[in-house]
């Protein structure tokens, strides 16, 4: 059983016992986090897609920890211009464990 859900304006494939990154998400370390907007189930072979959510469905998890995600560098140059920018950028990441899904 798996199911594709979307947090942080990106999607997601899931399964029970998965661990993934997602965007920083309000709740503490240790407690549990539920989401709602499921798109697309899949129970044995039978899918649940959404117009645009499942009704019912939800997935279930538990907050692991809040990390920073790798450095993402953005230079900027114009050549013969003496024009340069170095700007740096790490991402607030949320890991989570999918507990289960529920339709």
């Amino acid at each position: 059983m798996y199911a594709v859900l979307e947090t942080g304006g990106k999607q997601y494939r899931v399964a029970a016992g998965d661990t993934l990154e997602v965007e920083r998400l309000e709740t503490e370390a240790g407690k549990p986090v539920t989401f709602e907007r499921v798109l697309l189930v899949s129970n044995d072979g039978k899918l649940a897609v959404g117009t645009p959510t499942v009704a019912g469905a939800s997935v279930m998890a538990d907050v692991v920890k809040h990390i920073r995600g790798d450095k993402k560098i953005a230079w900027k140059m114009k050549r013969r211009k003496g024009y340069h920018r170095k700007v740096g950028h790490r991402q607030e990441l949320t890991v989570v464990k999918v507990t289960e899904i529920k339709l």
